[in-house]
């Protein structure tokens, strides 16, 4: 009997979420009742006193029941529009929308805060008692961090004023920059015809063979951002300058204090870290020479990174994309294979390329269903491939939190992009190893030191950016011409002075620094990218009994610092250089592979 291959929609399936898009009544329902479970959550949130006994702990195991209804509801319904914007970035009815569970959104993180803060007031050795009890001790480490930020933050009424404001104020100025995106055309000629493309697409052709087409999609992509230009610098600047006030107000003298805490990460860690980049960041700067060399230019335009280097560039579709990510997922152990089996054959994935798409990649998860939504831009480049294979990474690790509690599953962004990066490391390095060619071995290994320089360049490029950025908005609005030339700056030192043209407008162009619900969207890559590697090695060593070690590890993501995690999982301590310095040598390893490689040719 003939097994017959399933074949893949690159089109996502939400009617199984509720039916009809935008216009769902069934979401319409949804929305309503999740208005009155706010009604509800804000009433006992008035009516939960301070802790004075551990008898009252059913009191706070009923509120912090009451908490995950409605945050469990509230994901989804928010999760499900984005998915409808960032399909259809025209669908008027969905951005409505967005703005009415903006508004709810902003609702429950105030009467969650008034739990947080009733909570805080609890007598020390009351507190205590509770936190050892059956009902409690599960979630104890992030009721302590309920603790603990609430100390660093204002009074109640304080708080809940700053929650309010961020609709209209702050996380408004965050979906302008998505509408003003939305709006975008880029029109180039490929093969002799004009076609309009979104930002999405016109991205993809960074790695188009040919170097005309790369060079004019830039060039039209750099002059979209320059139209727009003085809205993207105002946005940038409204959002930075509310954020800055909010730290004064709180005390906070630093810019990063609110991202580490965020990431459950010392600034000792960060600086380690980038210390150990910076110190080994010479080899990369070899290959972006070297290759610029191959390509014939003296030295590395910006348009020229992605640029394939061989003629022999393998284009899958996307059929075979998924097949051949599901064949080395496979090789790496059981469940990661059998759960990315079931993302594609239920379809969970968005990848059709077409206008009218948000441009990059995301996952999200619906925590009511326990599904998980991929969006993505599929142009057939192994580079597609790998973010294929990235937020697979990302809904693994959705799915290892299954079992955990709803409070422990609240995973910040550094440990998430080591999941991701794990996934994505998985299939680049079985791709090299199975290539059937110099040429294709060359570019499959390129396309992996293109991801190291990604995360040690052009991430560092963006928190170097953001840093100076922050620091001079405290004194005011930076200009246009002074956030290019800050860009510029940045990229040129984290790129190691290896690049001749260079792209000023990045911070225009570049979501990450728009987004309002994570500060400091770029280091965290670059953490989960050198974590992962750690993981990866290990991996390598035990063979497919390291997935049980491995899922075992993502649980513990959300209940303990990545100090911690670290020490507990890999033995290491990740607060000293060393520990970094051991992951960028193995991506070191891969650079002079590459120009034994391509010797002759450079």
């Amino acid at each position: 009997m003939t097994l017959v291959q399933k074949t893949y929609s690159d089109v996502w399936d939400l009617d199984v979420f509720f039916k009809g898009g935008s216009d769902s009544e069934e979401l319409r329902t949804h929305v309503d009742a999740l208005l009155n479970k706010i009604d509800s959550l804000e009433s006992s949130a008035n009516r939960f006193q301070v802790p004075s006994s551990v008898e009252q702990v059913k009191d706070i195991t009923g509120i912090i029941q009451s908490i995950k209804d409605v945050a469990l509801h509230t994901s989804q319904i928010s999760a499900v529009i984005g998915c409808y914007l960032a399909a259809n970035t025209a669908d008027k009815k969905a951005l409505a929308l967005q703005g009415e569970i903006s508004t709810l959104s902003a609702r429950f993180s105030t009467a969650l805060l008034k739990v947080q803060q009733t909570l805080s007031k609890t007598e020390d050795n009351v507190w205590r008692d509770l936190m050892q009890t059956t009902a409690l001790t599960e979630i104890a480490f992030v009721l302590n961090e309920w603790r603990e930020e609430v100390s660093l933050k204002l009074s109640e009424d304080e708080e809940s004023l700053i929650t309010a404001l961020n609709v209209d104020g702050y996380h408004g100025w965050g979906e302008l920059y998505d509408l003003l995106v939305s709006n975008i055309s880029i029109k180039i000629k490929i093969d002799g015809v004009e076609k309009v493309l979104s930002v999405g697409q016109a991205n993809n052709l960074s790695s188009h063979e040919d170097p005309i087409i790369r060079k004019n999609s830039f060039e039209a992509l750099e002059e979209a951002w320059a139209e727009k230009e003085d809205l993207f610098a105002t946005t940038l600047n409204r959002l930075a300058g509310y954020r800055l006030a909010v730290y004064k107000k709180r005390g906070w003298d630093s810019v990063l204090k609110e991202p580490l805490l965020t990431n459950r990460m010392s600034e000792e860690t960060l600086n380690a870290m980038w210390g150990a980049i910076s110190r080994y960041k010479e080899p990369f700067v070899d290959y972006l020479n070297h290759k610029a060399r191959i390509l014939g230019t003296e030295k590395m335009n910006w348009y020229d990174i992605d640029a394939p280097v061989t003629a022999s560039t393998k284009k899958l579709t996307y059929q075979e994309g998924a097949e051949f990510i599901l064949k080395h997922f496979g090789e790496f152990g059981p469940e990661l294979e059998t759960f990315s089996r079931k993302a594609f054959e239920d379809s969970w994935i968005e990848a059709e390329d077409r206008p009218n798409k948000r441009p990059g990649g995301f996952c999200t998860g619906m925590p009511l269903s326990e599904q998980s939504r991929i969006f993505m831009t599929y142009s057939g480049s192994m580079s597609n491939v790998a973010t294929l294979a990235h937020e697979l990474g990302h809904a693994f690790h959705s799915y290892a939190l299954r079992p955990v509690d709803w409070m422990n599953r609240q995973y910040a962004m550094g440990v998430a992009e080591t999941a991701s990066t794990f996934a994505e490391m998985i299939v680049a390095d079985a791709a090299v190893k199975a290539a059937e060619s110099n040429e294709e071995k060359i570019a499959l290994l390129e396309d992996k030191i293109q991801r190291s320089v990604a995360f040690f360049m052009n991430i560092h490029a963006r928190f170097l950016f953001e840093t100076r950025f922050y620091e001079e908005r405290k004194d005011g609005i930076v200009p246009v011409e002074r956030l290019n030339q800050l860009m510029e700056e940045a990229q040129r030192e984290a790129y190691g002075d290896a690049l001749e043209t260079v792209h000023p407008r990045f911070w225009a162009s570049k979501l990450h620094f728009y987004i309002t619900e994570v500060p400091f969207y770029n280091f965290p890559y670059t953490f989960g990218y050198l974590f992962s590697l750690s993981i990866y090695a290990k991996a390598l060593e035990e063979g497919s009994e390291f997935e049980r070690k491995y899922i075992e590890l993502l649980r513990d993501t959300a209940v303990m610092s990545v100090e911690d995690l670290a020490l507990k999982h890999l033995g290491e301590d990740i607060t000293k250089q060393e520990f970094w310095v051991k992951g960028v040598m193995l991506c070191v390893k891969d650079v002079e592979e590459f120009l034994e490689l391509t010797s002759i040719k450079g």
